[in-house]
């Protein structure tokens, strides 16, 4: 089946000694990957090695075939050209890091999501444009639940009560994975973050690490499947 449709790279490995495999996010169908043969010694044509950098956003042209193999991509344009997301130094370490963490947490069976294309595009593009993007990260991971489906429940907040990250809902009780003092006074703060004021919100190096340690155990605890990502060390590295 022939399909055009938006498309988000999420990663891209070496085939052989020209190809590519790609995985993508695509808003018809979700996640897809697709096998490119002889990209790499490709200098002219209608799909070159540049287009498939992560989190770049594609227009393709592409054969489905539905039956859980590698598709193939007949024809690709960048939508949206970048400014900074690929030049920026600490805008590399933070889409490295996402690429990984996506290819953990986005499953090809799970297919479309309109929702969570949308959300995909409009963060890489805010990623794109801002310059204090220290906290993007936290923002995104947070935001990206909304989208799978177990965002934090936010009731009992304001009274005080401790979070239970295993139930992603506030609780009176204490126990494992349960967040109550300091871890809790940050994931709360994290919670509170906004788009339009990401560079008002203060961390300083360790806060930032353990706000992201807890969410990070907090996809565990709700995707079985998700694996840490090995790319946090060079993130918090650059972040120092």
């Amino acid at each position: 089946m022939q399909v055009t449709t938006k498309a988000i790279v999420i990663n891209s490995v070496k085939y052989g000694d020209h190809g590519l495999i790609v995985k993508c996010y695509t808003e018809e169908e979700g996640v897809k990957s697709y096998i490119l043969r002889g990209v790499l010694k490709q200098k002219k044509g209608k799909i070159n090695k540049s287009q498939f950098l992560p989190l770049t956003i594609l227009q393709i042209n592409a054969s489905h075939n539905n039956k859980g193999s590698l598709n193939s991509i007949l024809e690709a344009k960048v939508i949206h050209l970048f400014h900074t997301l690929h030049t920026h130094f600490l805008k590399q370490s933070i889409v490295f890091f996402l690429s990984e963490f996506l290819t953990s947490v986005l499953r090809e069976e799970e297919g479309e999501n309109q929702v969570l294309f949308e959300f995909l595009e409009s963060a890489i593009l805010w990623l794109d444009h801002h310059d204090q993007v220290a906290n993007f990260h936290l923002k995104f991971l947070i935001e990206l639940t909304k989208c799978l489906g177990f965002y934090p429940d936010e009731t009992g907040m304001e009274k005080g009560y401790f979070f239970d990250l295993s139930e992603g809902k506030y609780v009176l009780r204490q126990g494992a994975n349960i967040l109550q003092g300091d871890n809790l006074a940050l994931f709360n703060k994290a919670l509170g973050i906004k788009f339009d004021v990401l560079d008002q919100t203060l961390f300083h190096k360790n806060q930032r690490g353990v706000v992201l340690d807890l969410l990070l155990k907090y996809y565990q605890l709700h995707l079985p499947s998700f694996r840490r990502p090995k790319s946090i060390d060079i993130l918090s590295k650059v972040l120092e």
